[in-house]
């Protein structure tokens, strides 16, 4: 089992940095993919599922990472905050998405410095303990 959270989290840090990456070097496609979040229910809770996923693999390998507490919490922060979104109507996940990620989109560059910060640290966390 921690052999499995181990390689979540690493695959989530490398999402994260491919995230980064492709707001930096095909922007319009990644403006596409982000456009995307909660167009729909089924997209919503697959949106859910998988953040609830990195969250618990976090939660399971923090004690094995550099900083375990503040894993810990980061961990619990984005499975609690996925199940809380679960139980509301995705529509409103929608609204909040299609006011929030134009701007998220306008300012593309800083966000993909704080995906590729966030990656590179996980990395950094699992690899350096």
């Amino acid at each position: 089992m921690i052999s499995i959270a181990g390689a979540i989290v690493v695959i989530f840090g490398l999402w994260l940095i491919g995230l980064a990456g492709a707001i930096l070097v095909a922007p319009g496609r990644a403006e596409a993919f982000l456009m995307a979040f909660a167009r729909s229910a089924r997209v919503h809770v697959a949106e859910q599922v998988l953040r609830m996923i990195a969250g618990a693999g976090i939660i399971i390998f923090s004690p094995l990472m550099t900083f375990p507490a503040v894993f810990r919490v980061f961990g619990w922060l984005m499975v609690l905050t996925a199940m809380g979104l679960l139980l509301l109507p995705w529509r409103w996940h929608r609204r909040f998405a299609e006011r929030v990620m134009p701007r998220l989109i306008r300012h593309g560059k800083l966000f993909a410095i704080g995906a590729f910060a966030l990656g590179a640290l996980l990395l950094s966390a699992v690899l350096l303990r």
